[in-house]
């Protein structure tokens, strides 16, 4: 076996063992050409071609390929639900490669790979084909809505002879001008002097090291001069140099279409005008009800009814409210449309199952899941089931999910690849999570509703309330092939959009609100549910990546979102962590945590507080806890009336300091704080074993919400905070004193 892909796997980080590097080279440089082969493979040679396209005479070269180290497609952590995938791609396989002479512009290279075998058999593939492009200056290729700013002469763009690839150019930063945006993002706050991109990718864990995120935007404000920002009006993949090479230049890099040309929307104005004129293009929030910012609640070991009932006792028992549960480990790990153990026929043409379809055995897992969400309503409690947008293909489908998947391609609503031997086949999902599954193409309206439609009996005859729709960065690949003709290298970005928005349809139309809980977007996500920042260890350096993450979202539109308190991965986190954490997200949009399977091992990972009671031996996690949840109820009427008034503003209900004080350098000078709502200042601990917080107060007059201690704005102070506190001003005048007083 010899296998050349020339796009590889589509890894947005990774080059594969096995494909053209760069996938198109440019003029003057060279390209890498590998080959993946098995063990019995002793020599590969490459016969590279030059065929000008003026017609002169071609050439030929005779390329020898080496054995390199197979690649791992970049995956480097370890653990959770990607360990068996990461193992399998270490298999050992041959790779070969060798580096092409310097290439030219104005024509095409052919070429084809020729391998032997130990046993004397000559094995060759097919021919490939790529052309060298160069960079050429091309004024006209970038659109400006709004002020120019574009700078004169920057504009280039990459094309080869017979189309464009890419676009560049250049926008002015002056000196004391910081960049903020793109997304959530977890290194910090202000990515001035830094490199970033725009590509949906799941990271798991260890984003903020890894700078890289499953929910980018190419939309940044520029503040502190004269209030400005920008938004790349495309879904394709966007770099960004903002003042590392240049100090003074913003150098901008962006896919495109055929034609070379790229729109770029710019906005004037204060930080919020900015974000409303972007909104008004993309889209924003509409309003969530109120309960979803009460405590959600969830651990991926609740998979059974008796063990959700059994913690919402706990809650109860303990005194501390819980709006919604999450359940993840509901479903037979199949269909991801079915509770576990609950026993149905085959529908063999794919269509949905409705509720008188399941008999659900009393020795079963779920032995009556309407009976549980009904008495989950009882007490005040939400409902949300955890989705993945695939078909999973291993191990091979039986029953109803062979049935869905016959149907899926039958009924044409997958997204499609390019078959090497003509046409296209179904994608088979390159990630590493539920390898080779099927992708239904969610962007498209009738494959949506082929999907949510199996899962409309949940909502309307069980009565769940919302999902959490996990998982939508499995689209990898350039030449993938959505329903409308549109490849992937225009629509992968946005298809977690569309996931999030299908099933928001879904419960908007039995009658429900559209709470989705998703950790995957780009830009119109803003307009779709809520948000939590994904995977994460339970470290003191997660912890803060996550409020970076918060703050960066807020800022590009993202009004409901959340992290899993203090991680959910690995060890449990010390009290200490776990407290401060708690604090932090008494005091975001939506409070939650939750804790990753651990195989029901002893002791638990549980991330509940009485499991961290245990676990730490502190006895102040419980009642501390209580405390914070009783202060979260207590906040509810005010987190209500301020998100309503960040969907009428579009000013950030988890706000950056430079929202409000875009002239004042000092809300730069310190991480992790923000104000939540006009009136709250928050400035959470984020230091192991700290027992004070130094912290900036802007313009205006504040009270500490525990003492009734008044400051003036304008400086940085020092405050004390015992692990029970956390640091929180009111703005004068505000009368949210009252609220704090929970014993």
């Amino acid at each position: 076996m010899i296998r050349h892909r020339p796009a590889g796997s589509g890894h947005p980080y990774s080059v594969d063992t096995e494909q053209r590097w760069p996938v198109v080279p440019v003029a003057g440089g060279t390209a890498v050409l590998g080959l993946r082969a098995d063990a019995g493979v002793i020599a590969v040679t490459c016969t590279l071609e030059w065929h000008p396209d003026d017609g002169s005479a071609s050439s030929t070269a005779t390329l020898v390929l080496e054995r390199v180290a197979t690649s791992s497609r970049g995956r480097v952590t370890d653990g959770g639900h990607l360990a068996s995938a990461a193992a399998r791609q270490a298999r050992a396989a041959g790779g070969w490669q060798a580096t092409t002479p310097a290439l030219r512009s104005g024509g095409r290279y052919r070429y084809r790979f020729e391998a032997r075998h130990d046993d004397g058999r000559v094995e060759r593939t097919r021919p490939f084909e790529f052309r060298a492009a160069e960079w050429m200056p091309a004024a006209a290729a970038v659109i400006e809505h709004g002020r120019g700013r574009v700078l004169s002469g920057s504009t280039h763009v990459l094309h080869d002879g017979v189309r464009a690839h890419r676009v560049r150019f250049a926008l002015p930063l002056s000196a004391g001008e910081r960049v903020a945006g793109f997304g959530e993002r977890y290194d910090t706050l202000d990515h001035t002097g830094t490199t970033l991109d725009s590509v949906v990718f799941e990271q798991y864990k260890s984003q903020g090291a890894e700078r890289k995120t499953y929910l980018p935007m190419p939309f940044a404000h520029v503040v502190g001069g004269d209030g400005w920002g920008f938004h790349i009006d495309t879904s394709r993949r966007v770099w960004f140099d903002l003042g590392a090479t240049d100090p003074a230049r913003i150098e901008v890099e962006a896919e495109c279409g055929h034609d070379g040309v790229l729109a770029v929307r710019l906005f004037d104005g204060t930080p919020t005008e900015v974000l409303r004129g972007f909104l008004d293009g993309v889209g924003r929030a509409s309003e969530l009800p109120d309960w979803v910012f009460r405590l959600w609640a969830s651990g991926n070991e609740w998979n059974t009814q008796a063990e959700v009932m059994r913690q919402m006792d706990l809650h109860a028992e303990h005194d501390i409210p819980v709006g919604s549960v999450v359940i993840e480990a509901w479903s037979d790990e199949s269909t991801f449309t079915a509770f576990r153990d609950a026993q149905h026929a085959v529908n063999e043409d794919g269509r949905p199952h409705r509720l008188a379809d399941f008999t659900f055995p009393a020795d079963g897992a779920w032995p009556d899941p309407k009976g549980m969400t009904d008495e989950l309503h009882r007490r005040g409690i939400r409902l949300h089931l955890w989705q993945i947008p695939l078909i999973k293909m291993r191990p091979h489908p039986r029953g109803q999910l062979a049935a869905d998947a016959a149907a899926a391609i039958r009924e044409g609503v997958l997204i499609r690849e390019p078959d090497p031997r003509g046409g296209t086949r179904p994608y088979r999902n390159r990630g590493w999570w539920f390898p080779l599954g099927l992708m239904p193409d969610l962007t498209d309206a009738r494959a949506a509703s082929w999907w949510t439609e199996k899962r409309r009996y949940l909502v309307e005859e069980i009565g769940i309330d919302g999902f959490k729709t996990d998982g939508g960065e499995h689209a990898w690949g350039d030449e993938l092939v959505y329903l409308d003709g549109r490849r992937g290298d225009e629509r992968n970005n946005v298809f977690p959009v569309a996931y999030a928005a299908a099933y928001g349809d879904l419960l908007q139309s039995a009658g429900k609100a559209p709470v989705t809980f998703s950790r995957a977007g780009f830009t119109g996500s803003q307009a779709h549910g809520a948000f939590w920042a994904g995977d994460e260890n339970s470290t003191w350096e997660a912890f803060r990546w996550s409020l970076n993450a918060g703050l960066s979202a807020a800022s590009s539109g993202i009004v409901y979102w959340g992290w899993d308190i203090a991680g959910f991965s690995g060890d449990v986190p010390t009290a200490e962590l776990y407290l401060r954490a708690t604090q932090a997200a008494t005091f975001v949009p939506i409070m939650q945590y939750h804790s990753e399977f651990n195989h029901h091992r002893s002791p638990s990972r549980d991330r509940t507080p009485w499991n961290i009671a245990e676990r730490s031996g502190d006895e102040r996690v419980i009642p501390l806890f209580r405390r914070y949840a009783h202060v979260r109820e207590r906040l509810l009427p005010y987190l209500g009336r301020s998100a309503a008034q960040t969907v009428a503003t579009d000013r950030p209900l988890m706000r950056p300091l430079f929202f409000e004080w875009p002239d004042d350098p000092g809300v730069w000078t310190v991480q992790a704080q923000w104000l939540l709502g006009d009136d709250l200042l928050v400035a959470p601990v984020v230091e192991p074993g700290a027992t004070s917080r130094t912290l900036y107060l802007p313009a205006g007059e504040w009270t500490d919400v525990w003492t009734g201690e008044r400051f003036v704005g304008g400086q940085s102070v020092t405050v004390s905070a015992p692990v029970e506190r956390i640091p929180v001003f009111a703005r004068s005048g505000s009368d949210l004193r009252a609220l704090f007083d929970v014993d």
